[in-house]
């Protein structure tokens, strides 16, 4: 095995083939961050291999389904191995796996909070695809409001009031913020969750929200 192979790990070194030996996805409608990934491969090795199609029902050999920017970007760095897993399939079922391994990714999302503990427990960022400069933005738009303190008539209802209302709870546009209930908070999940599986994004929430249509629901709710 060649020394570049060195960055497969021993559990995929048997799934390893010469890079001369296979082809990019012939229609491939992904664009991909090729130094990322290579900066990727530089610090992590390989730690999935890819899919490449046999090719005996479509006539195009060695064809990757899921993993063209890897292929790219390990031929950039001068590997001459990587790691594979073969599939033998026709066209048709090609260009399903090439569209739905790239449209699962976009629609997955994260919780930024628990991304940005995790990004700032690390020694560093190097292999991440982050750097110092996105991870600052990141903490930015986590950053938790400062507790607001409810106003009180003299017999402590400020205090037992604030038991009723969540730290993180609130509404904000442009310089004004706004705290909201737990039952607040809860509503607005569900109308997000509602409105993101119904259109595949949030963009158009905030119309949304500031729309009738759902005042109905909300009446019956209460």
């Amino acid at each position: 095995m060649s020394t570049a192979a060195t960055r497969i790990p021993a559990s995929l070194a048997n799934l390893a083939v010469p890079i001369g030996e296979l082809n990019l996805y012939h229609r491939n409608p992904r664009t991909g961050d090729l130094d990322a990934i290579c900066e990727s491969l530089s610090v992590n090795g390989q730690y999935r291999p890819i899919v490449v199609n046999r090719g005996t029902m479509t006539g195009r050999p060695n064809e990757i389904l899921a993993g063209n920017h890897t292929f790219k970007a390990a031929q950039q760095l001068g590997w001459t191995d990587i790691a594979v897993t073969w599939l033998d399939v026709d066209d048709d079922a090609a260009a399903k796996i090439v569209i739905v391994d790239n449209r699962t990714s976009d629609l997955a999302g994260y919780d930024s909070v628990l991304l940005a503990d995790i990004l700032t427990e690390l020694p560093d960022l190097q292999g991440t695809g982050y750097d110092q400069d996105q991870l600052d933005q990141l903490l930015d738009e986590t950053a938790l409001p400062a507790p607001i303190e409810l106003p009180t008539d003299g017999a402590d209802t400020g205090a037992a009031a604030t038991v009723d209302y969540l730290q993180w709870g609130y509404l904000q546009w442009s310089s004004t913020r706004v705290r909201i209930t737990q039952a607040e908070v809860e509503l607005l999940d569900a109308l997000y969750k509602e409105f993101v599986g119904e259109h595949d994004s949030d963009m158009g929430f905030g119309w949304h929200v500031l729309n009738d249509e759902h005042r109905a629901e909300e009446g019956a709710a209460a």
